[in-house]
């Protein structure tokens, strides 16, 4: 069982958020996963440099420090002192935090510039386009929705007027050259790489950088025309440089080149074209990854301050506490995909993951140590079948985690860490030391058995705790304290890739240690609850109304079907219980080649693991990329089949109508994939 070999040094930024708002879900989940990203990369032993902030000019900072009747910099010191108060409680480790009204950062913007305005790559001319002031950029025509920006929902207004623009077009092939072929796995996910590439297939405009004083002043003023200052875009994501002490610090030649950006995808552009085309522009090697998160949204859709729904996550932390959000928020969402938060999720993972699962195995663990062995971890030199398996899957966690960590399926590492604690948990219920405990002391076969359970009891949280530190860094600390073990030893054995099995030290004494997560009753209103409406049936205006058959709460004994029944293809209810419905999440889509009705699916139905291949007849009805995210039921016990020379490993449940119209069946974006639909 070994981990990566790691490279030297590690690099993350976030965004630096701009202070037209308080810390929201969306950047606390950005930050908490920079977080658990560094903690991650120090574990395996390379130094580290987390990089965060504040951005602070631009029109919308300077109409809201107007609206309170204060400064611009009086207004922007208040919101960053927030940030990093609001950081500090969900327990953030950053390096540096980052403001772009800082004077080292205004130099280096400023130096910058000049370069690239003297090398002829800024030009001065009229330039017009449609301007939302909301995402203080020009939009062009193909970026808007009916006619309006699609984040913010308003006509932009066209703006006409002499400035200074980047010739961004001029550095295209060599962008697409670097996307396409010297690193592919620039941009991640797939699906945002994919997405860039299409905007690139398109002539790249030019990027106008300046605004008139004369129209907004707060910025950092260009360093060969002082009439002007510098359009936000082009000041911010220079911070990413500045943060390293470019362009002679140590830090810079250090960290740079192992750099990772890590993003919402309503940022892609900006970071994806105009950012690596700057830095072309201005000789500075391009970073390492740019890796791209979505949105989370409520029951009831996008969070909105006019709907009252939107999520404070610092609310969330004091209800909870900071390691029960972490947990939830990297749990919950499939990297790149939208994630639905809910209290109601949140209690159900809070007791049955943490609670029931890993909280039960800590308890009862210590508790059995302490009262069949005083406390002390003892020698294991028992084997047997239970053991075996246990270390096996000890042994499949450690390589997928490592490998999901990697991969930035953040979600599936902890998967595959709570696949050891329910493998632990099970292995104590058959193993039965309560019942081994009865004759321990007459039976040598007996007290092995016992001391075998224990240790490898002991020693299934020993590893748990290690793979969970950058996730869940109080909870690892207590589990490691309890078993007595120093987190610097967790460290070494990452470092030298020993994370394998029988590390735990027999003699030593154990805590018997609190309660980690005593188990919470549901209220019928947390924290900025948002509740999901009261759902109908949805039913369209040229389709009948769909029927949905429920299981009863407690079935009777099936009667012989009669012979009226058989003919009509009715079925007993245990015929019914046969067949295994499950919820799926579609992971990927294509079309399948010489075929206009199948589309091959990768379907995930919480089995860890890729997913399923399903093959799926609806080619006519849905486009491939429109499927990837969404939920659907799936028959999950269907014998494999073949179908193109292709292997179909369940099938999609979809209606149809009388005239031929198919949709598939909808599912709530709150259950999790492999739920049982019954």
């Amino acid at each position: 069982m070994t981990s990566p070999t790691p490279p030297s040094t590690y690099y993350v930024t976030t965004p630096i958020y701009y202070v037209n708002g308080d810390p929201h879900l969306g950047r606390g989940y950005t930050t908490t996963l920079a977080d658990v990203l560094t903690r991650y990369h120090r574990l395996l032993g390379r130094e580290t440099f987390f990089l965060t902030g504040t951005d602070e000019h631009g029109e919308k900072i300077s109409q809201a420090a107007e609206k309170r009747g204060i400064p611009p910099q009086q207004f922007v010191d208040e919101v960053a002192e927030t940030y990093r108060k609001a950081w500090e409680t969900l327990r953030i480790e950053y390096s540096r935090f980052i403001r772009t009204t800082d004077p080292q950062h205004k130099a280096v913007v400023a130096g910058i510039l000049q370069k690239v305005y003297d090398q002829g790559d800024i030009y001065f001319g009229d330039y017009g386009g449609n301007y939302c002031v909301g995402c203080e950029r020009f939009l062009t025509d193909k970026e808007l929705v009916d006619g309006k920006c699609p984040d913010h929902q308003t006509v932009p207004q066209y703006v006409a007027e002499k400035n200074y623009v980047f010739r961004m077009s001029k550095y295209q092939d060599r962008l697409i050259e670097h996307i396409t072929k010297v690193a592919p796995d620039f941009i991640r996910p797939e699906r945002y790489k994919n997405e860039v590439l299409g905007l690139l297939r398109e002539p790249l405009e030019d990027l106008c950088i300046s605004r008139p004083k004369s129209r907004m002043d707060w910025g950092i003023e260009l360093p060969f025309d002082s009439n002007f200052v510098a359009y936000v875009w082009f000041d911010a994501l220079i911070n990413y440089i500045t943060g390293l002490d470019y362009p002679d610090g140590k830090n810079f030649s250090k960290f740079w080149t192992s750099c990772e950006h890590l993003i919402g995808k309503d940022i892609v552009k900006p970071h994806a074209v105009f950012w690596p085309t700057m830095l072309m522009a201005a000789g500075i090697p391009l970073f390492d990854h740019l890796t791209v998160h979505a949105y989370w949204l409520t029951p009831t859709g996008k969070m909105s301050k006019s709907l009252g729904n939107v999520v404070d996550p610092i609310q969330v932390v004091k209800e909870y506490s900071h390691d029960v959000f972490r947990y939830y928020i990297c749990r919950e969402m499939t990297f790149g995909l939208d994630g639905v938060f809910s209290f109601d999720t949140l209690d159900t993972r809070y007791n049955a993951d943490l609670a029931n699962n890993l909280g039960n195995l800590v308890s009862r663990s210590l508790a059995m140590t302490h009262k069949y062995r005083n406390g002390v971890v003892p020698a294991s030199a028992h084997h047997e079948d239970l053991e075996s398996d246990l270390q096996s899957q000890a042994k499949t966690t450690v390589a997928d985690y490592f490998r999901y960590m990697t991969s930035r399926e953040i979600h599936r590492a902890l998967e595959s860490v709570w696949a050891l604690v329910n493998a632990a948990n099970v292995y104590i219920d058959r193993t039965k030391p309560w019942t081994l405990a009865k004759t321990d002391a007459s039976d040598p076969a007996a007290k092995a058995a016992l001391d075998a359970s224990l240790y490898h009891q002991l020693e299934s949280l020993r590893l748990v705790a290690v793979l969970i530190s950058p996730f869940m860094p109080d909870t690892s600390a207590s589990i490691l304290r309890f078993l007595s073990y120093s987190p610097e030893n967790a460290q070494k054995e990452c470092v030298v890739g020993n994370t394998g099995w029988g590390r735990l030290q027999p003699g030593v004494t154990v805590e018997k240690g609190e309660a980690l997560f005593p188990r919470r009753e549901k209220t019928e209103k947390n924290v900025n609850e948002v509740s999901a409406p009261t759902t109908k049936p949805e039913q369209s205006a040229t389709t009948a109304p769909a029927t949905v058959a429920t299981a009863p709460v407690a079935a009777t004994p099936a009667a012989t079907p009669t012979a009226d029944a058989a003919s009509a293809g009715v079925i007993s209810i245990d015929e019914f219980f046969k067949v295994k419905l499950r919820v799926g999440q579609i992971l990927a889509a294509e079309k399948v080649a010489k075929s206009e009705k199948l589309l091959k699916l990768r379907v995930d139905l919480g089995e860890g693991g890729e997913g399923r291949q399903i093959l799926s007849g609806i080619a006519k009805y849905y486009q491939p990329e429109d499927l990837v995210g969404r939920k659907v039921a799936v028959v999950a016990n269907l014998q494999p089949a073949k179908l193109m020379g292709l292997e179909s490993q369940g099938m999609i449940l979809a209606a149809e109508d009388a005239t031929g119209n198919l949709e598939l069946i909808a599912i709530s974006p709150l259950l999790a994939p492999g739920a049982e639909i019954r």
